[in-house]
């Protein structure tokens, strides 16, 4: 399992790429993250607004469900993609470059994002989903997602690089503590543990 403490590294950094252009592109700054989807979740109201002739209601409606569904893609993303455990050597090591490094190194915080390009490539996979499933109400969906996204990367990244700020925080801190050094088949909620609870894998 990629969750044990035999494969921790606390104090050091995963070296993905012997390239260095390569290597420097699967590090992300968590305000570069914040800044490229602030402006597109920004792009992407105006569009609701403009093309998708949405009211302010209505914009406010797809939002929360747009956050809402976040949380569970959150939720099912990392359970279901980012834990499957594949046997080829190319497997593992696409695996190892999305989520097991991660594991193997919990505190390089230059990697608690997704860097850019495979963030914005997954965001568009996303956004053409919710565009063919909704119309132009996706225009608003998608801001409400990405932003979720943005909550959980902050989270994450606070956790890790962090003590809690305040002491209902610390159930978050705990189960993705536990889920890194005790089991890495619970506990697959960032954001929330409701998912967690729903589905029984709460520690």
């Amino acid at each position: 399992m990629i969750s044990k403490a035999s494969r921790i590294n606390n104090h050091g950094r995963a070296k993905l790429f012997d390239h260095p252009l390569l290597e420097q592109l699967t590090k992300a700054h968590p305000l570069l993250i914040w800044g490229m989807y602030t402006c597109i979740n920004y792009v992407m109201i105006q569009l609701a607004i403009d093309n998708g002739k949405l009211r302010t209601a209505q914009i406010l409606y797809w939002l929360l469900l747009g956050f809402i569904a976040w949380t569970l893609a959150e939720y099912l993303i990392h359970r279901y993609i980012f834990h499957y455990e594949p046997r080829s050597i190319l497997g593992k090591r696409i695996h190892y470059l999305f989520h097991g490094n991660h594991h193997a190194f919990p505190r390089d915080r230059d990697r608690l994002f997704m860097p850019p390009i495979p963030s914005l490539l997954i965001a568009s996979f996303f956004f053409a989903i919710f565009y063919g499933l909704l119309g132009t109400r996706a225009y608003a969906f998608f801001p409400g997602f990405m932003f979720g996204y943005l909550i959980y990367g902050t989270i994450h990244y606070a956790i890790h690089a962090f003590s809690p700020p305040f002491k209902w925080m610390k159930p978050l801190w705990r189960n993705h503590h536990l889920h890194h050094y005790k089991d890495g088949n619970k506990g697959f909620g960032v954001s929330s543990t409701f998912w967690d609870r729903v589905f029984g894998t709460m520690f």
